[in-house]
């Protein structure tokens, strides 16, 4: 307790930037020796079974000072934190983190990295199965539009529109070409038609052909 006291005593003092920037300067590093002995004093109670004081005990005095990126441990308090070319160091960027090696990185990858277990919960598939068919049927609709703008394109190109044939219920037998050629299918027509006739023999002459 006695250390806290002495700390925020001195905290409160040192937020006089009237003192000059020696005293400051003597009273920030008085501060700091301060807080590291405080730090020894909460080790040597955690290590012998007492309370961890770092975690229970009050933060505040610490708080009230700054840290200056890449100069772990040291603090600036008060006016401290105003000093020439300290001012500049607080607005630095911090330096960045160091980089992981490739094993580090490859130790976070699991299944879940790969997409092994997506569709665990039965929710994709569903999903992926209404794209793939509002997928088709954006590709038959193009394909059938593609298609009608083809025909009438054909059909523009040879003035003439595009129509399928179809079968002339009406067509007739055309006509003989001439007087000559009606008379031969007339002739043809009325020449007599020979019939050959096969003698069949009667139910007797089929008898006597059997007992012969």
């Amino acid at each position: 307790m006695q250390i806290i006291r002495e700390i925020a005593k001195k905290v409160a003092q040192i937020q006089n930037a009237g003192l000059g920037e020696s005293m400051i300067r003597d009273l920030n590093d008085q501060i700091n020796k301060l807080l590291r002995e405080k730090g020894h004093w909460e080790r040597q109670i955690r290590e012998l079974g007492g309370p961890d004081y770092a975690k229970v005990g009050p933060r505040m005095l610490d708080h009230e000072g700054k840290e200056v990126p890449g100069n772990r441990g040291y603090k600036y308090f008060g006016a401290a934190k105003d000093f020439p070319g300290v001012r500049e160091l607080f607005e630095q960027e911090p330096p960045p983190p160091p980089r992981k090696t490739r094993a580090e990185l490859m130790k976070d990858i699991d299944a879940d990295y790969h997409g092994y277990r997506v569709d665990d919960d039965g929710i994709l598939t569903p999903l992926e199965q209404n794209e793939e068919r509002q997928a088709i049927w954006n590709a038959v609709a193009d394909w059938k539009l593609k298609k009608e703008m083809s025909i009438h394109g054909k059909a523009e190109c040879s003035g003439q529109p595009q129509e399928e044939e179809e079968e002339n219920i009406y067509a007739v037998a055309p006509e003989p070409d001439s007087d000559e050629d009606e008379k031969q299918t007339s002739e043809e027509l009325l020449q007599p038609k020979f019939i050959a006739h096969v003698p069949v023999p009667s139910q007797r002459e089929v008898e006597e052909a059997l007992l012969r």
